[in-house]
């Protein structure tokens, strides 16, 4: 069954060995996330040559993101490992504490004073202890406990509302990139933007890192922070995608708002011609359990519907007892929810105007094979846009991007709807044209007698060249 909705998971211990790999590629992965937040480089580049491995058996390319740790702020360590907050009892957070007592406990994060003031509220360990500020003196932050509860070892701090002034790169960070690179990550997924700049930044960074392997990654910005709402749209500008990460985001903003940002995001980027992945306890159940909860699917569900790229696995793939068993079960819930969606491509395409050639021969194409009843639109794409815009809209019908490129290749796997496919195209447009029936065909997508809209671009192999939309029927001579 052809599934449009991509599966992003997280390798870690519980599928860090071939053989699972294997059978979660079976089960749909399409992209494999590296958490730069744990491992070593070593740990990760290993991974990445055995996803690389893996893929090449299975017959298909598997894209790979590295995601940056970013400026992660946490409590330092206790003595005893932990501690018990009691509602109403004073607790200090103080940069200069070495080790952490029942009284006070260290910052990993020495700036953390100076961005706040008394009544301001921090969030703990996701939330779940809350802890108001009461004043400030020096290197420590005086708070009484609102919402108690156990505090151990480099917990997450997140300040209510935002507005802590830390760096979205740090040195980790950009040693992380170059190690990226190195290991040809397709992606780079940057954590905690407010803004343009940090995007272009990192982008830049990537970029350097990545010139001597012929590497230029495709840019993900994860809306993890308040200050990053107001700023989406530039956001999404400086980015090739964005990820709705919803468990910082909850954090600063409140969980009741998150689902109508949610909508809102993706909304943004599909406007935009941006991707977007929806992330975060989306299978979490699934760590323990063979099954998921009702609740689960209903939320992978609507993201389906809402339009999401991809939906993401964290935990639950990466240390869960059922990584495959999930994988499975994400896919499965795809393809019903992709079922009842509803098109509305000539609603879409009011009011738009299209000045580029390529762009227009993309929303030409899926209009055509849309109203014709076509079987599939076959791609033939040098760099991916053609593929990219088509696939910013839902007709129900598959579209096929055939590239000689390897990297195209790996980025298109995270574009809704899209199949991509490996072709050393001829350089005679017809035979090049016949050539990727035959792979759509060989692949059982389509049969004789099927009719298939196909894009190209003449002169055969420049980016950006797409001018042609033919309709054939499969088996007529082209």
């Amino acid at each position: 069954m052809h599934r449009a909705t991509k599966i992003v998971a997280t390798i870690g211990p519980a599928s860090s060995t071939p053989d699972v790999l294997q059978k979660m590629i079976r089960a749909g992965l399409d992209v494999v996330r590296l958490n730069f937040s744990h491992g070593t480089a070593d740990d990760h580049r290993q991974r990445a040559e055995m996803v690389r491995e893996c893929a090449r058996q299975s017959g298909r390319e598997v894209a790979i993101m590295a995601d940056l740790q970013g400026p992660k702020i946490r409590v330092g360590k206790f003595e005893n490992g932990k501690t018990t907050l009691e509602p109403g009892k004073s607790f200090i957070l103080d940069a200069d504490c070495e080790l952490g007592n029942d009284e006070r406990v260290g910052l990993d994060y020495k700036d953390l004073p100076r961005d706040l003031k008394p009544a301001d509220v921090l969030l703990l360990n996701d939330g779940l202890i809350v802890l108001d500020v009461v004043r400030v003196i020096g290197s420590e932050i005086h708070t009484t406990v609102r919402v108690g509860g156990d505090l151990s070892n480099n917990k997450g701090i997140n300040r209510q509302g935002g507005g802590l002034t830390a760096p979205a790169l740090t040195a980790k960070d950009m040693e992380d990139i170059r190690t990226a690179m190195s290991l040809g990550a397709d992606f780079v997924a940057v954590s905690f933007p407010k803004n343009a700049t940090d995007m272009e930044m990192a982008r830049q960074l990537a970029n350097i890192a990545g010139a001597p392997y012929g590497i230029k990654p495709k840019m993900i910005a994860k809306i993890e922070r308040a200050e990053a709402i107001p700023a989406l749209q530039e956001i999404l500008d400086s980015s090739d995608g964005i990820m709705v990460a919803r468990g910082d985001l909850a954090v600063e903003v409140g969980n009741a708002a998150v689902p109508a940002l949610q909508k809102r995001m993706i909304r943004m980027a599909r406007d935009s011609n941006k991707l977007v992945i929806t992330a975060t306890q989306m299978m979490e159940s699934m760590i323990h359990a063979p099954v998921p909860t009702r609740a689960e699917v209903s939320d992978v569900a609507n993201a389906v519907l809402d339009g999401t790229d991809a939906v993401m696995l964290s935990a639950e793939s990466a240390a869960g007892k059922y990584p495959v068993e999930t994988i499975e079960a994400m896919a499965a819930i795809c393809v019903e929810a992709e079922k009842s969606e509803h098109s509305e491509l000539d609603k879409d395409f009011l009011d738009r105007t299209f000045t580029r050639i390529d762009q227009s021969i993309a929303m030409g194409a899926l209009f055509t094979a849309y109203h014709l009843g076509a079987k599939a639109i076959v791609a033939l794409t040098d760099s991916g846009s053609t593929a990219l815009w088509m696939s910013r809209h839902w007709t129900h019908v598959p579209i096929f991007a055939l590239t000689p490129r390897t990297g195209s290749e790996r980025a298109m796997s995270l574009y809704r709807n899209v199949t991509p496919l490996h072709l050393d195209t001829s350089n005679d447009r017809d035979t090049a044209l016949q050539q990727a029936i035959e792979v759509v065909v060989s692949k059982g997508y389509a049969a004789r007698g099927d009719m298939v809209v196909l894009t190209v671009g003449e002169p055969m192999g420049q980016p950006g060249g797409t001018n042609t939309l033919k309709i054939v029927r499969v088996g007529d001579v082209l």
